[in-house]
């Protein structure tokens, strides 16, 4: 398995930033971060997942995508 050092990275999230802006990469964390939350919220058992009203209202929470 590869093993990738900090200047690697960084050539790759440069290489993602400007193929998909960075308003579109931060949109996709603060979902990747909606996805985590939901995860842990199933595996601890049974709870009910979030209603679409719900998402909504965690993604208003979010920042607005920053415009270079």
């Amino acid at each position: 398995m590869p093993h990738f050092n900090l200047p690697e990275l960084l050539i790759v999230l440069v290489i993602v930033v400007v193929l998909f802006g960075a308003g579109r990469v931060s949109k996709l964390g603060g979902e990747m971060g909606i996805a985590i939350r939901e995860f842990r919220k199933g595996l601890n058992g049974g709870e009910t997942p979030t209603t679409d009203a719900t998402a909504e209202k965690i993604k208003s929470e979010l920042p607005p995508p920053s415009k270079m």
